[in-house]
C-alpha cells in the first residue's frame, strides 16, 4: 500500500508560480511511475502530467507544456508539480496519483494508476 499526500496548493493570482508536493508513506517509490491529475468544478478528471520510476521519462497535458514541470526526489519519496505562468482555467483540485510498474515509463490516463491521494486545492485569481 502507498499513501500519497498533496501539498502547497493555494490562492494564487493569474501569472503566479506554486508548487505542489505529493509525500509517499508506506513503501517507496521508485518502483512507481507517477502522475497528476486535476479536477474542475463541473469538468472531469484530466491528465496534468507524468513522469517514470526512474525520472527519465515525463508526459504532459498540451494545455501545461512549457508551463508546468514534474519532477521526482526518490530518496525524499516525494513528486513535485512546479506550476508557473498560472492561469484562471488551471484553478482544480490536483491530485497526485501511483503506479507500479517494472518498466521505466510514464502513464497518462488515470485508469492505469493504482493510488491516489486526497488532492490539493489551488485557486487562480484574474
Amino acid at each position: 500500500q502507498v499513501q500519497l499526500v498533496e501539498s502547497g496548493g493555494g490562492l494564487v493570482q493569474a501569472g503566479a508560480s506554486l508548487r505542489l508536493s505529493c509525500a509517499a508513506s508506506g513503501r517507496t517509490i521508485s518502483t512507481n511511475a507517477m502522475g497528476w491529475f486535476r479536477q474542475a468544478p463541473g469538468k472531469e478528471r484530466e491528465f496534468v502530467a507524468a513522469i517514470s520510476r526512474n525520472g527519465g521519462y515525463t508526459d504532459y497535458a498540451d494545455s501545461v507544456k512549457g508551463r508546468f514541470t514534474i519532477s521526482r526526489d526518490n530518496a525524499k519519496n516525494t513528486v513535485y508539480l512546479q506550476m508557473n505562468s498560472l492561469k484562471p482555467e488551471d484553478a482544480a483540485v490536483y491530485y497526485c496519483a501511483a503506479k507500479w510498474v517494472w518498466t521505466e515509463r510514464y502513464y497518462s490516463a488515470g485508469d492505469e494508476y493504482d493510488y491516489w491521494g486526497q488532492g490539493t486545492q489551488v485557486t487562480v485569481s484574474s
